[in-house]
């Protein structure tokens, strides 16, 4: 494996640790995890980027690994405004120009919510597994659909919660063994992996996460102004690549079709045949090679 070194950077409300490979590198390239994941679901794609040129750098997102909020009390918000404007923080603290983004699931709308909350912030975006405008309340959700989501549902309630913290890594392999063909992970990995899940604030960002996207809690004030700013989901000037996954069991590709009209700039859908929901972990080598040729192409 690619060397990589362990850092940490204060944002207004994080310490926020993070990951960095290459830190010579010409172009940069910041790598965002999802949910149930870790940083390390780039081990696999951050060598590949770093080997076309690129400083990479990987973020645990708030109540993951590391990341630590600074005051006890901040909300543990997990909406998706917050994970945005985080994103936007982070790149803030370590002076990053229009870097490339690249997010999986809940860094997907992270990347997506911090380019629309901020336009420009990003040279290329690519969200993995998940469509964009898929955050809304008002969404369309299909039966199929609703049953995908009973983790959402089983977290809004009382029973749910003490599930997932009587036992964080029983409640995220469930997700694993389900969300992409079986044989794709192995036991050191998962456990390993599992280890961000023993953050303090884990388990309260998670659950706040998923109450306030179907507007069962209220959300941290402070972030009003970026909920206002995504509201009417905003048109994206940004080129945009999404990989997805045609084996994907949470979110089916249907899910991120049609979705053209939201972007000014040059947009892109691979669907990867086979593929389940972790793109980056199980074919990391075709998710390198498209985001590379994506932004080879010039603007």
């Amino acid at each position: 494996m690619t060397a990589f070194s362990l850092h940490h950077v204060a944002t207004s409300l994080l310490d926020i640790e993070y990951l960095e490979w290459n830190p010579q590198g010409q172009r940069t390239a910041v790598l965002v995890h999802g949910w149930p994941d870790s940083v390390r679901t780039w081990f696999a794609v951050a060598p590949r980027l770093v080997a076309a040129g690129y400083r990479v750098l990987a973020p645990s997102v708030r109540g993951y690994g590391g990341t630590k909020f600074l005051s006890l009390d901040t909300p543990r918000s997990g909406q998706l405004s917050a994970l945005g404007r985080d994103l936007i923080e982070f790149l803030e603290a370590l002076h990053l120009d229009q870097p490339l983004l690249v997010g999986h699931d809940w860094g997907a709308r992270a990347v997506a919510n911090a380019a629309g909350m901020q336009p420009g912030i990003g040279s290329h975006l690519v969200m993995v597994s998940v469509g964009y405008g898929t955050n809304s309340l008002s969404q369309p959700l299909s039966l199929q659909q609703a049953k995908n989501y009973w983790y959402h549902w089983y977290m809004n309630t009382p029973i749910g919660m003490k599930s997932l913290a009587a036992d964080r890594a029983a409640f995220a392999r469930i997700m694993w063994d389900t969300w992409a063909p079986a044989g794709w992970f192995d036991e050191q990995e998962f456990a390993a992996t599992a280890e961000a899940f023993n953050n303090e604030d884990w388990v309260e960002v998670v659950t706040h996460s998923y109450r306030h996207r179907w507007g069962l809690v209220a959300g941290d004030p402070a972030y009003d102004a970026d909920e206002k700013l995504l509201s009417d989901l905003p048109v994206l000037a940004t080129p945009m690549l999404v990989l997805h996954g045609d084996a994907d069991g949470v979110n089916p590709i249907y899910t991120s079709a049609d979705k053209e009209r939201w972007f000014t700039g040059r947009y892109q859908r691979t669907v990867m045949r086979g593929i389940g929901h972790f793109p980056q972990r199980e074919a990391a080598a075709m998710v390198a090679e498209e985001v590379l040729r994506f932004c080879a192409v010039p603007d």
